[in-house]
C-alpha cells in the first residue's frame, strides 16, 4: 500500500538530495569498509567485518525508505489550495481555549515537519486535528498529556 504525501518543490528537491547522497557517497564508503574488514583475515571471528556489514544492512534499509517516499511524494501547487479551511501547507493560527496561548503552525509532510520552525506534520495529533477546520472553529485534539482544545483564529498560505 502506497502512502502518499505531499511536498513543496523545495522540500521534494531536498528529500532527493539527501537520498542521491545515501546512494552516491554512504553506500560506497560502506562497501569500502567491508572490503577492509575483510581484507583482515578470518572472517569468522572478525566482529569489524560484521560490523560493517550490519552498517551496509541499515543503510539499504534507509535508502530503501528514502526511495519509497521519494516515489510516493507530490507536490502541491499551493496557488491553487483552497484558502477557506486547513490542508497541508496552510498556515494556521490557533489559539489554546485553556490557556489562551497563540501558536502558529504550517502543516507539511512528515519529512519536512520541525518544530522550531513552526512546521508540523499532518500527520501528527495536532496537525491532524487540525485538517478541514475553518476559521472559527474549534476542535479538540488528543495529546500525550490529554486533550487541547484549540481555536482556528487565522488560515494562511
Amino acid at each position: 500500500m502506497s502512502n502518499v504525501s505531499y511536498y513543496t518543490e523545495k522540500g521534494l528537491k531536498k528529500l532527493k538530495k539527501k537520498l542521491d547522497h545515501l546512494k552516491d557517497v554512504q553506500r560506497p564508503l560502506a562497501s569500502r569498509a567491508i572490503a577492509e574488514a575483510r581484507d583482515k583475515g578470518d572472517l569468522s571471528e572478525n566482529a569489524e567485518y560484521d560490523a560493517a556489514k550490519e552498517a551496509q544492512g541499515l543503510l539499504e534499509l534507509e535508502i530503501s525508505k528514502f526511495e519509497e517516499t521519494v516515489a510516493n511524494a507530490r507536490i502541491i501547487d499551493e496557488s491553487k489550495l483552497d484558502n477557506s479551511k486547513v490542508l497541508v501547507l496552510s498556515t494556521v493560527k490557533i489559539k489554546n481555549t485553556s490557556n489562551n496561548a497563540v501558536l502558529s503552525y504550517k502543516l507539511v509532510a512528515q519529512s519536512e515537519a520541525d518544530l522550531a520552525k513552526g512546521k508540523i506534520s499532518v500527520d501528527s495529533p495536532i496537525g491532524k486535528g487540525l485538517l478541514g477546520k475553518k476559521v472559527g472553529d474549534t476542535t479538540e485534539i488528543s495529546v500525550p498529556n490529554g486533550t487541547v482544545k484549540f481555536e482556528i483564529l487565522e488560515i494562511n498560505r
